[in-house]
């Protein structure tokens, strides 16, 4: 059975980090293309990042680039999601997906990504 599990969210203030955890199971992270987006209340879920696992490449949206890093552990089957830089508008509900291929296709849409993780809450103080 396929599972995307996050963990690592919480509260800070502006400038401080986390560090996201997304452990797959029943598929192999690295074979895939995954990806991480995040909702905030009364917002369409928003792309941050994802890696594309045929040509290990790593791509991130404008609005984070330089603070998140999204990197993997293979041997643990974990994908992460390296935030600093925190800033308020940073808060809202992160989620890790998983495409079926190692390609990633349309990998800044949604509805791209075929199985997703329960979410954890991030938020970001003044």
């Amino acid at each position: 059975r396929v599972q995307l599990v996050e963990s690592g969210g919480g509260s800070v203030q502006t400038g401080g980090s986390l560090r996201l955890s997304c452990a797959a199971s029943g598929f192999t992270a690295s074979s895939r293309c995954m990806g991480w987006f995040r909702q905030a209340p009364g917002k369409e879920r928003e792309w941050v990042a994802s890696i594309d696992s045929y040509a290990d490449t790593t791509d991130y949206a404008d609005s984070v680039k330089g603070r998140f890093t999204l990197s993997r552990d293979n041997a643990q089957n974990t994908m992460y999601l390296q935030m600093s830089g925190l800033k308020p508008e940073d808060t809202g509900m992160y989620y890790c997906a998983s495409q079926v291929s190692a390609i990633c296709f349309t990998p800044t849409t949604p509805d791209g990504y075929t199985y997703w993780g329960q979410g954890t809450q991030v938020t970001v103080s003044s």
